[in-house]
C-alpha cells in the first residue's frame, strides 16, 4: 500500500522532489521505493530524464487502479464504523392539537437524545386516534389528553394545564375573572368529541350541573369556529389559560380568556406507550428509557 501511495504522489507531481516533500520524505528513498515497485510489477512506470519525469504506458494504466485501491483502503475506517453502528430507524410520536411549547421542547430533547438509534418523527391526531395507533403499534409513543383507559398502555402524566373561559371581551371589560353564574346566558361551545372525548364530556357535565344549559356543537376540529361564535358575543368555551398555549392563536378580536371563580378544571396530558415494547430487550426499550428521563418531571401551569 505504501508503494502505491508513493507511485500516485510521483504520478500526480511528475517531479520526485516535489512528491517527496508532499510525502514528508527525502527524494532518494522515494526514488528507491518506485524502483522496488517497478521490480515487483516487472514494469517500467516512469521515464526519467535530467529535466522531466513522464508516465510510461504501464504507469498510465496503473494510476487509476492505484487510486481506486487507495480510495477503498482509506474508506475502511468509516465503512467499518457504519457496519457495526446500530442501525437507525424512523419511529413516530403522536401529537395532539395545542401541545404547549414546554412539552414541544421536551419532544425536541427526545429527538436529539435518540438521534443515534432512532429518527423520531411527529404524527398529528386526536386523542382517540393516537391511542389506537399506539396500541396497534403504528406509533411508538404519543402525547395524549387524559384520562385514557387502555390496559396495554403505560401512561405517565407529563403536564397539567389550568383551563379558563374564552368569553366575549366586551361583556367583561375591566374584569380579570368570571363566575359560572355570569356564563349562564351564553351558549357553551363544546369541544368536538373526536378531539378529547372523555375529559371534555366531564367538563360539559360539570357546566350543566352548574346551570349552564345552552349548547352549541360544531363539527369542526380546527377550533376556529368556536372563536367566531365567541367573538360575536353569543357563546363561550373552555380553553388553556396560559397565554403561551398555541390554542390562543385561534383567538379573534373581542375574545379574552379568564379564570372561572370556583371552577378550576385542569387539562392533563400524558405520555403513552405500549408496556411490552418498553420491556427489557424490547424494540423500544432505549427510546422509552430516554422518554421517561426527559418527560419524568410533570409540569403544572
Amino acid at each position: 500500500m505504501l508503494h502505491l501511495r508513493y507511485f500516485v504522489a510521483v504520478a500526480e507531481e511528475l517531479n520526485f522532489s516535489q512528491a517527496a516533500r508532499k510525502l514528508h520524505m527525502a527524494a532518494s528513498p522515494l526514488s528507491q521505493r518506485i524502483k522496488d515497485l517497478e521490480r515487483e510489477l516487472d514494469q517500467v512506470l516512469f521515464e526519467r530524464t535530467t529535466h522531466h519525469v513522464e508516465l510510461t504506458p504501464a504507469g498510465v494504466a496503473l494510476l487509476p487502479m492505484a487510486r481506486d485501491v487507495l480510495e477503498r483502503v482509506n474508506s475502511i475506517p468509516w465503512r467499518l464504523r457504519e457496519a457495526v453502528r446500530r442501525q437507525r430507524r424512523t419511529v413516530f410520536m403522536g401529537m395532539p392539537p395545542g401541545v404547549h411549547p414546554i412539552l414541544r421542547n421536551r419532544v425536541r430533547l427526545l429527538e436529539d437524545a435518540c438521534r443515534e438509534m432512532s429518527e423520531v418523527k411527529r404524527w398529528p391526531g386526536t386523542t382517540a386516534s393516537l391511542v389506537t395507533a399506539v396500541r396497534e403499534g403504528r406509533l411508538a409513543l404519543a402525547l395524549a389528553r387524559l384520562p385514557v383507559a387502555e390496559p396495554t398502555l403505560e401512561i405517565i402524566e407529563v403536564m397539567r394545564e389550568r383551563l379558563g373561559a374564552a368569553v366575549p371581551a366586551d361583556r367583561f371589560l375591566g374584569r380579570t375573572s368570571v363566575t359560572l353564574d355570569e356564563l349562564v346566558d351564553l351558549s357553551y361551545v363544546a369541544t368536538p368529541y373526536d378531539a378529547t372525548p372523555a375529559y371534555f364530556e366531564e367538563i360539559d357535565t360539570r357546566l350543566h350541573s352548574a346551570g349552564v344549559k345552552k349548547r352549541i356543537r360544531i363539527n369542526m376540529a380546527d377550533y376556529s369556529g368556536a372563536s367566531e361564535l365567541i367573538s360575536s358575543g353569543i357563546a363561550f368555551s373552555m380553553t388553556m389559560l396560559s397565554p403561551e398555549s398555541p390554542m390562543h392563536l385561534y383567538r379573534l378580536e373581542n375574545v379574552v380568556v379568564m379564570p372561572v371563580e370556583g371552577f378550576q378544571p385542569d387539562l392533563v396530558t400524558g405520555l403513552l406507550f405500549r408496556k411490552d415494547r418498553a420491556a427489557e430487550g424490547a424494540d423500544l426499550e432505549g427510546l422509552i428509557t430516554s422518554a421517561r428521563e426527559i418527560f419524568g418531571d410533570a409540569i403544572s401551569i
